[in-house]
């Protein structure tokens, strides 16, 4: 039997090195990507409870910061989705020429504007993505991409996030993937409220597992 690891990783992207967890179970199915909103990072409380519902079915994470700290204090970095998408295309080359990693399914779990750099990157990417999962995105961000996604899409927005809803709502009209929109109710735009964030996580790992192929590797 392998063994679960847990390791700092740094992740070379051109001009920069990014930082990431990378997170590897004993047996895993595939592996998903963390793209985090404006103003987060690998350290994301939020992203960092989905990415242990994920571990604990057998997939494996890696959350990781797309911008450096210098970076991050510009706010017009925050919000290049270009940039972003390309730094995100960067760590799916990273993980290809991994030896625990190269085989695995790859997977995309955006947030906020992470969403849309998820996105932009899944079209513009020469491997194939095998599932995206949306929380609380702005898919609308990568509205000129969102038509040549191939990869099964889910958009999860909560009930109380009106304007995020109507975004995502239109968003959902141009994919031509397979996809599903689900709306969590009572849910605001970070999944605050008791028990929103697992449902997040029961659907992200659900989506995830069945897009990934059913043979787990070592």
């Amino acid at each position: 039997m392998g063994r679960k690891e847990e390791r700092e990783v740094l992740i070379p992207a051109r001009e920069a090195n990014l930082s990431g967890i990378l997170y590897l179970p004993a047996m895993r199915r595939g592996i998903v990507v963390f793209v985090h909103g404006s103003g987060s990072g690998r350290f994301s409380p939020r992203n960092q409870f989905v990415a242990r519902f994920l571990q604990e079915g057998g997939i494996a994470t890696l959350l990781v910061d797309l911008l450096t700290d210098e970076e991050a204090a510009e706010s017009k970095n925050v919000f290049d989705i270009v940039l972003l998408a390309d730094r995100l295309l960067a760590n799916a080359r990273w993980l290809k020429q991994q030896p625990e990693t190269k085989r695995l399914p790859l997977g995309y779990f955006g947030a906020s504007t992470g969403a849309g750099a998820a996105l932009e990157a899944a079209a513009r990417s020469s491997d194939n993505i095998a599932a995206i999962v949306s929380r609380g995105g702005r898919p609308d961000l990568a509205s000129r991409y969102l038509p040549r996604v191939k990869a099964p899409t889910l958009l999860i927005v909560g009930g109380e996030d009106k304007v995020v809803i109507l975004l995502n709502q239109k968003a959902f009209g141009s994919l031509k993937c397979p996809k599903e929109l689900k709306i969590v109710p009572g849910a605001s735009h970070l999944f605050e409220e008791p028990g929103t964030l697992d449902q997040v996580a029961q659907m992200a790992r659900d989506w995830f597992l069945q897009h990934f192929p059913s043979r787990e590797t070592k």
